[in-house]
Formats: structure tokens, sequence, C-alpha cells
């Protein structure tokens, strides 16, 4: 008998239903693992990092956090985000700490239209949908650049810069990726999104780019669409989107307008990836803390453990990962479904059916 894989991955639930839905991730994984006949199982540590932790200490993480963190094949992540600390600084100060620091670039979030979930897109109801939206992680909108100033001047005078940054590099790596995405696809097609009419520095480097780089890829059709136009688009003419590459600030919004197209943010999964793997990747749903349901029980696992078929993925584990979607389709299309897409499950019980089904699928081989 071969020797188990053992994949280390650093769990950190952070904030509000974050604790609640990585624990279902890890359920279904652990059953995942205990189904493979010792081929592979995970080594979990949990880090207590996030708000009620700063709440203690005045920082969201350890000071050594992320040399810790380097020791890991992997980071499974909750969501951060609590009233006992500004937004901006429980933001850098974990999640975004994190996904600079390790150079985490590229940022995947699918859309996926699952049975038995109604979406608000009558198109969805005939129509294959099914497009990833690939977002550039490490520079643009959310470098960090700029300051607040002048304030001495006396009230209303203040100025405040926003700085976005844009590099060759940055944006070449990111649309290379989404190219390399698209050949492995049924619909080879990339679609850049821009706004460079407005825009005429950043974005138009963005563009350049980007028909540069369509050039060693002859075999992928591309599309350039301004932002405002590609949000349209989302609902007029999604049929047409296979993978979708655009700056940090334009895929984070436009990704939760695919999101809630598929019926729920509770729905949308994301990797955070360092393609080079110098640094360790994180996986975590798009959703955030939910304060209004958090320790309610009644929170949509989904997100997190499809993001968990992600980080299956990201370890070459593509039969497992496949396994956990369509454990995924089948819960949902047997009705076991979260209130935010109109079922009255819960937590637990939507993740015993795709415990379930993992059971399931397996006793069928």
């Amino acid at each position: 008998m071969s020797q188990t894989q053992v994949f280390k991955i650093a769990s950190i639930p952070a904030d509000g239903v974050g604790k609640e839905v990585v624990a279902a991730g890890r359920k279904v994984l652990d059953t995942l693992a205990g189904q493979s006949n010792g081929k592979f199982s995970f080594d979990w540590t949990e880090f207590p990092w996030g708000c009620e932790y700063y709440a203690k200490h005045g920082v969201m993480m350890d000071p050594d956090g992320l040399e810790t963190l380097k020791g890991f094949d992997a980071i499974y992540f909750g969501a951060v985000g609590w009233e006992n600390v500004p937004d901006h600084i429980s933001l850098w100060g974990l999640r975004l700490n994190i996904t600079q620091n390790f150079d985490q670039w590229a940022n995947i979030r699918p859309v996926k239209f699952l049975p038995g979930v109604r979406s608000p897109l009558r198109k969805a109801d005939d129509t294959e949908l099914d497009w990833v939206v690939v977002r550039e992680n490490s520079e643009g909108e959310y470098a960090g650049l700029g300051g607040r100033n002048l304030s001495g001047r006396g009230p209303g005078n203040e100025v405040a810069l926003q700085t976005a940054l844009f590099t060759e590099k940055g944006c070449e790596r990111i649309m290379r990726f989404a190219f390399d995405l698209a050949r492995t696809r049924t619909v080879k097609k990339v679609s850049s999104v821009t706004k460079s009419n407005a825009q005429q520095y950043g974005m138009v480097l963005w563009d350049e780019v980007f028909n540069r780089v369509a050039l060693d890829y002859p075999d992928v059709q591309t599309e350039s669409v301004l932002v405002d136009a590609m949000s349209a688009k989302f609902i007029l003419r999604p049929e047409d989107l296979s993978v979708v590459v655009a700056s940090n600030l334009n895929a984070d919004i436009l990704s939760d307008l695919g999101s809630a197209l598929a019926g729920s943010l509770g729905l949308a999964a994301s990797a955070n990836l360092n393609p080079e793997r110098r640094f360790p990747s994180m996986f975590e749903p798009v959703h955030g803390s939910a304060p209004d349901i958090a320790g309610k029980g009644i929170s949509n696992p989904i997100g997190a453990i499809a993001s968990a078929a992600l980080m299956l993925d990201h370890f070459g584990l593509h039969e497992e990962a496949r396994r956990v979607e369509a454990a995924i389709e089948a819960a949902t299309a047997s009705g076991r479904l979260t209130r935010d897409i109109g079922g009255e499950a819960n937590t637990d019980e939507v993740t015993e059916a795709i415990v379930a089904a993992l059971s399931e699928s397996l006793a069928a081989v």
C-alpha cells in the first residue's frame, strides 16, 4: 500500500458565520479523506485570529502569523468582519495581509448554477450557464496606495487619494492565467473587462497587455468589454461568457453579481492562488461574516464546501473535487436548501446531505 499523502491545512474560521461554514467544509473534506483508502488525509491546525482576537490583543492575527502560515500546504478561511472593528482594519489586518504578503495574485471565482436553486435570471431556466471570473488579486484598485492629507486646514478641506496600481507584469500574469484556464474549458474564450475610456492610464495599459498576450493564444476567442457593459452582459447575454478576467475592484463587484444571479452569495466559492507555489494558497467562500444570522446555525455552507473542492483541485485531487461538486448538486437537487436560496434546511442538514451524497457516490462505483 502506498504512503498516505498528508496535507497540512491552516484553518482560520475568523468571524461570524465563518466558524460555521469552515466546520462544515472540514467535515466534508475529512469524510472524503476517510473514503480514500489511505490515499490522502488532512492535518488541521486551527487559528483563533479575527475580530474576537483583535478585541483581546489589538491585532487581527499574531505578529509572526505569516511566518507560521508559510509551513502549511493551504489555508482554509471563513469570513472576516465584526462591529467591534472597522472594516478596513479587519480586512487589511487579516485577509489582505495574507493575500498580499503571500502574493496570491490569482483569485478564481466560479459562477455555478445549481439544480434546485432558483435563479432570478429567467434565462437560467433553459440555458446552460457556467463561467468563471478571474480576478487580479495583488494590485489594481486594492493596492493600498494613497493617503489622507490637509486635515490641518480645517473642516471640509481634507483630501484623500486612492491610487490604483497597474503593472505590465501584473497584468500579463493574470491574463496568461486566464488564457491557460480557458484552454481547459469547453468554450475557449476570454473576456477582458476594462474602463479605458475613462481611466486613460492604468486601464489603457491593461488593454494593451491583453491585446499582446492574446496573440500567443490564437485558439482562444477574445473580447474586451467596458465594465458597465459587462455588468449588463452578465444579465442579458451570460451564455456568451466562459472566462472573465478583470482588475481587483471590477472582478470583485462582477463576481458578486454573478453569484447573486446564481441564487445567493452563499453559493460562491473562491481560491486565492499563488500559482508559483512559493507560498500557500487560500480558499474561502465569497460571502461575509453575516452578523445578522451568525450563531443561528442557518448559514449556507455550500460556498465554503465548493471552495474546498477548489483546494482539492489545487492539490491535484481532481476526481475528488468533482465528487464534492457532484455531491453539492445532488443535495440541492434533492431540495436540501438553506433559507437564502428558498429552503428551510439548516447548516448541519445541508452538510449532512452533501456527506450522504458522497457516500452514495462511493457505493455506486
